[in-house]
């Protein structure tokens, strides 16, 4: 009994160090006095017809977007974005890194160019040197670490590399054996390389950028890895992915992978990067090859993510640390080649209407379908009138819309052309279905809007819905008929040291009592 006794003492000792060492991790502080949390959007330009850099930024102004990441450092697009509080990754692109990575004297024109020219007026914070390149382009991984050291010598001397941070994007791939994060690694032959960039970022108090993406994983290993824990689904505790050497519990894909990364920093001897999720999303379309790309998975996994964020529950490893993310992407590309999911990563469409409706009631009107945000379905654009009367006539006929109100004489019958009736059926059936997903497409005749359809005496049946208060304060904050987004944080710091001392005290509490009256 003596030697079960020391045995279990041994346990209790192992338990409540390994709680200690995987919660005190040092180096990483609390974001107490750091920026809180956000989610931010990537701005791909590969879309048909895109927006002037006026109209763009103005788009962005509307949705109340707080953060954006750009692929370059388009002059126009920072010269619009000026005055405008929207703080902005900028990126050197992958052709430009032998140039700038050969040539100090290169590094400085850039810097100067690109970011000293714009700097104050417009909100730089970062510079995201490549994208990806230790993975898609290794013949010019040995060019990256001398263009981050070039270009943040070239800050140095414009005095301004206290304001913006340089880091690069790399893949999830850079990270070997996910499960369990415990055991994770980065890729041996990337080390070297990765070590030299962690001492950088350690150095200048740089996040190391991520791309991660757990639609990737759920799909290369379907079958292992559920569905709802790629989509932040609700988990009973059995379905829950629990790592055997920490007994961290995870809930969800991103966490798991965030904790990887953590842990393959912790094996190089960094424990005071902090990460910056800089892609990460749910594609809405896709082809047979990929059948889990549909717009109910992409509306979860996006508002689900964006309550995690501002949630501020960080992740089983480092609770005291949320990640910020930038989702991929604020425009469907149209003009990326296949799979058809390339195309399809964005909230909007090109031409500004939404994809999809996000669900995040309770974190802000980020999308969110409820009467703060009310939506309505039209007629779309540039549809001839056939087609326009085949979905009238359905919406009036086997759809149960209610259509009185376009009749002759009715309060909506004018202006009298299809696509004003149109529009009436199209909102009608879709408030009668709930606003529901796929109840405003009539064969992709209609689309959804924020801006209220209603005019003189014809109220549309969105507008029945809401009452005089709320339909004011719609008008007011969407005049300009755009959906807003609104990036809220809606707790405050969660306190990880109380709860990891708790499971301290309470596991000491148990061992003496085990030791002391049990035979």
């Amino acid at each position: 009994m003596a030697n079960s006794k020391l045995s279990f003492s041994v346990r209790c000792i192992i338990s409540i160090l390994s709680i200690l060492h995987f919660h005190f991790i040092p180096g990483i502080k609390a974001q107490g006095g750091q920026e809180e949390p956000y989610v931010g959007v990537n701005l791909g330009i590969d879309v048909s017809n895109l927006r002037s850099p006026a109209d763009l930024i103005a788009f962005l102004k509307l949705q109340k977007i707080t953060h954006v990441r750009l692929y370059d450092a388009d002059a126009d697009i920072l010269q619009a974005l000026a005055r405008t509080k929207i703080k902005v990754i900028i990126s050197v692109p992958n052709n430009q890194l032998l140039a700038i990575g050969s040539s100090n004297t290169t590094a400085a024109s850039w810097i100067g160019r690109n970011v000293a020219a714009f700097y104050p007026e417009t909100s730089i914070i970062a510079i995201a040197v490549g994208d990806e390149v230790l993975t898609t382009i290794p013949s010019s991984a040995p060019l990256l670490m001398p263009a981050i050291e070039s270009l943040y010598s070239a800050l140095v001397a414009a005095n301004l590399h206290t304001q913006i941070k340089i880091s690069t994007p790399n893949a999830a791939s850079v990270v070997l054996d996910y499960f369990p994060p415990s055991q994770a690694f980065f890729n041996e032959s990337l080390s070297p390389i990765l070590s030299q960039l962690l001492q950088f970022l350690s150095r200048t108090n740089s996040p190391l950028m991520m791309n991660l993406y757990p639609y990737y994983v759920f799909m290369q290993n379907k079958g292992i890895v559920p569905l709802d824990n790629s989509l932040f689904k609700p988990l009973t505790p059995s379905k829950e992915m629990v790592d055997p050497n920490t007994l961290l519990h995870y809930t969800n894909v991103l966490d798991a992978m965030v904790d990887s990364v953590y842990f393959s920093m912790k094996n190089l001897n960094v424990t005071d990067v902090v990460i910056l999720v800089t892609e990460t999303g749910w594609p809405s379309k896709g082809d047979s090859k990929e059948p889990y790309a549909t717009i109910d998975n992409a509306d979860t996994y996006n508002s689900n993510l964006i309550k995690h964020v501002f949630d501020r529950s960080g992740t089983p490893l480092h609770p005291e640390i949320t990640s910020s993310a930038y989702l991929y992407e604020l425009f469907n590309e149209d003009l990326r080649s296949p799979p058809v999911s390339e195309a399809n990563w964005g909230l909007f469409y090109g031409n500004s209407t939404p994809v999809y409706l996000l669900h995040v009631s309770g974190s802000g009107t980020f999308l969110a379908n409820d009467t703060t945000n009310q939506t309505y379905c039209i007629a779309a654009d540039g549809i001839d009138k056939r087609t326009l009367q085949t979905a009238l006539d359905w919406a009036c006929g086997p759809g149960r819309a209610n259509c009185s109100e376009i009749q002759p004489g009715e309060s909506c019958y004018e202006p009298n052309n299809v696509k004003n009736h149109a529009s009436y059926a199209f909102d009608s059936y879709y408030q009668k279905e709930g606003r529901a997903g796929g109840s405003c497409d009539f064969k992709g005749v209609a689309m959804i809007t924020t801006s209220d359809p209603s005019h003189g005496t014809c109220i549309f049946p969105g507008s029945k819905k809401v009452s005089t208060k709320t339909s004011q304060r719609v008008n007011s904050t969407l005049a300009s008929g755009a959906v807003t987004i609104r990036f809220t944080s809606i707790r405050a710091t969660r306190l990880s040291a109380f709860h990891t001392g708790f499971r301290v005290i309470l596991c000491l509490t148990f061992c003496l009592f085990y030791l002391l009256f049990l035979p």
